[in-house]
């Protein structure tokens, strides 16, 4: 049993919990991922860890309330536990000084950028952070972005914060207008100083398809993490496999992180709906 020692609200139905699970913190890196069981008859769900602290013996995670599993999990209390946990899980994120690192997260993925949007600054990249959501009341962790970042710039789709457009928008402006800034210029690989040289996104599916298809005239690396509809987490189901540069991948074993201009969008955007209507009875039970 893993017990839950600290809980918050970060946003309407965005819930930010710290579990006791010493041995996950000792091991898990920036990128990986645990899988959650709340209790004997729940599904298991795949969850990217925030934060750990190793003194503590302690793993953050952050979710939004959507399904019937993240609910359950939700409604747990501070001294309650969770069944099971298992990680770490995927290969974590390469962390190495590229130049300049766009790190973009899209809703609950900022959750998820920002352990890589540090590690990426810890090594010496200057790193522009985006972030976004659909409105002022759904933006998390900004404060945390601004410190991990020498350039944060926020966006909503209703224009309540920030400004008002999709994270992809900003990608846009930036490549056009070569708003790289002088302490950014780095030539790595031949890449022109007034491009990044890496670009990751994280967040929904359609907003990581876009980021792509913005990037590639560029022939910007792009990496993109990835959320296929998982079931054990270690490869034995299958349920995660996608199609990157014409094979087929699992999003577990292989992943989470993809080079996204060789993702068949198309393919993991339909295989994760194909749950929909159980999902929904689930629910409604």
């Amino acid at each position: 049993m893993y017990k839950i020692v600290d809980k918050t609200e970060l946003a309407a139905s965005v819930k930010r919990i710290e579990i006791e699970a010493p041995e996950i913190a000792k091991k898990i890196l920036p990128g990986q991922f645990i899988m959650l069981r709340v209790d004997e008859p729940g599904e298991r769900i795949p969850l990217t860890v925030v934060e750990k602290n190793i003194d503590q013996g302690t793993i953050t995670l952050i979710f939004q309330e959507i399904g019937r599993t993240t609910k359950k999990l939700a409604a747990l209390e501070i001294g309650e536990d969770v069944l099971d946990l298992i990680g770490p899980l995927g290969h974590s994120t390469e962390i190495k000084k590229y130049g300049a690192v766009v790190a973009i997260g899209g809703g609950v993925g900022v959750a998820e950028i920002l352990p890589v949007a540090k590690a990426y600054r810890s090594v010496g990249n200057q790193v522009i952070g985006i972030i976004g959501a659909r409105t002022k009341e759904l933006i998390i962790l900004e404060k945390e972005m601004r410190s991990a970042c020498d350039q944060l710039y926020v966006t909503t789709d209703d224009g309540s914060y920030g400004e008002k457009g999709f994270v992809s928008d900003i990608l846009k402006r930036i490549l056009t207008n070569h708003l790289i800034t002088p302490a950014c210029q780095v030539l790595v690989g031949g890449q022109s100083p007034n491009y990044p040289d890496l670009v990751y996104a994280i967040g929904p599916l359609p907003m990581m398809k876009v980021v792509t298809e913005v990037t590639r005239p560029y022939q910007i690396k792009t990496i993109v993490s990835l959320n296929p509809i998982m079931v054990d987490g270690t490869g034995m189901c299958g349920s995660c496999r996608l199609e990157v540069g014409g094979e087929t991948k699992l999003g577990c074993c292989d992943g989470p992180e993809f080079d996204g201009h060789l993702v068949n969008w198309d393919l993991i955007i339909l295989r994760n709906k194909r749950f929909l209507e159980e999902e929904k009875k689930a629910l409604d039970r």
